[in-house]
């Protein structure tokens, strides 16, 4: 399962720069000059997890492999899109895939870089891009209500869906995105919102992209992100763009000094995917033995089960049971044998969910 992660903004804010920054690549082209990106970029990235590292250490395998992210550079948005101005159309079908949103803000001056209104402002910027979404979520309400109100003059069942999807359009057309609608426990609320896959529901990270002095002491701009954030609930991180091309080149001794230097603990990778995890409620395990140390992300609440299909159908149809060791466990006891010796090596059901960390090893029969 791989969290996929799709970087939005309007033009000229440094989204092309942000992914190459995240993905350590040189992929997408980055120009001052709008649309520069027109068919979104992708690139799988390694999750950052000091545990496999330290699990490694003891297990000594042939091989460690890290959970993955997949970064996508979506073309800038314009006024318009959900019109379908500029790459509109575009643009709002590859965020429709997406499972979290990265809103790249500018929160830098550079009379290098024209900005598309002329002027720095995240807000004004934010809520531009904000509303696109919105009124694409209304069309596409709009047209699903219709079809929704015919069907059910002849089916009764789905009057229930249809009233539903009235009061989440009702939500919508007073200016609130579809994440904040409240009513989304009911079976037919569930029906709605699976159906319809809406932009203003995604969890939204805010990259506030300003320079250097803002790392250390905040700038007004880079507060407002903040604040606008918080208000509807989301996250938001700060990064610059010419510190992190610095971090790129550099290995993870310099790396830490460099931060450090800065009073920074993560980069804006490290930030940017934990902020994702937590916002779709992810989590990871991890498989170790002779052969390879492995991260696994799940939903947080899965049963051990539902997490062992991760690794193949099999383990999930004859589950029989989950050796299960903490990990501090793991690492305090110097590994399995330790903590099975210990009596730290938990035998678990098909009942038991499984935690942040969790080395397992899954028994089945198929």
């Amino acid at each position: 399962m791989a969290l996929h992660i799709g970087i939005i903004g309007l033009p000229n804010v440094g989204k092309s720069t942000m992914f190459n920054i995240l993905t350590r690549t040189r992929a997408a082209e980055s120009a001052n000059y709008p649309f520069c990106t027109i068919e979104p970029n992708r690139a799988i990235v390694p999750v950052p997890d000091q545990r496999l590292q330290q699990i490694a250490a003891i297990a000594k395998p042939q091989k460690v492999t890290p959970a993955t992210v997949e970064f996508v550079d979506i073309a800038g948005l314009v006024k318009g899109a959900s019109r379908g101005e500029g790459l509109g159309n575009k643009f709002l079908a590859n965020v429709r895939d997406a499972d979290a949103l990265l809103h790249v803000v500018r929160c830098f001056e550079d009379e290098n870089i024209a900005h598309v209104d002329g002027s720095i402002d995240p807000v004004r910027d934010i809520e531009t891009i904000e509303t696109e979404l919105l009124l694409a979520d209304i069309q596409t309400l709009e047209s699903r209500l219709e079809r929704l109100q015919k069907n059910a003059r002849a089916d009764k069942s789905l009057a229930t869906v249809a009233a539903v999807a009235e009061t989440l359009l009702e939500h919508l057309n007073s200016g609130r995105p579809a994440s904040m609608f409240t009513d989304r426990e009911s079976k037919a609320a569930v029906e709605v919102f699976r159906d319809l896959r809406l932009l203003t529901d995604k969890p939204v990270i805010f990259c506030a992209n300003a320079g250097e002095e803002a790392l250390s002491a905040a700038t007004v701009q880079v507060e407002a992100v903040r604040a606008h954030a918080e208000k509807a609930g989301n996250q938001a991180v700060v990064v610059s763009a010419r510190m992190e091309e610095e971090l790129c080149e550099m290995n993870n001794e310099e790396r830490t000094e460099f931060l450090t230097s800065y009073g920074i603990a993560e980069s804006g990778l490290d930030q940017t995917i934990r902020l994702g995890y937590a916002a779709l409620g992810l989590i990871s395990y991890i498989t170790a033995g002779p052969k390879e140390v492995r991260a696994w992300t799940i939903h947080r609440g899965w049963t051990a089960p539902r997490a062992a299909g991760i690794i193949h159908t099999d383990f999930e149809r004859g589950f029989i049971r989950a050796q299960v060791i903490a990990f501090d466990d793991f690492i305090a006891c110097n590994g399995e044998t330790g903590a099975r010796a210990a009596g730290l090596m938990r035998t678990e059901g098909r009942d038991y969910v499984v935690k942040d960390g969790d080395v397992i090893e899954f028994l089945f029969n198929v």
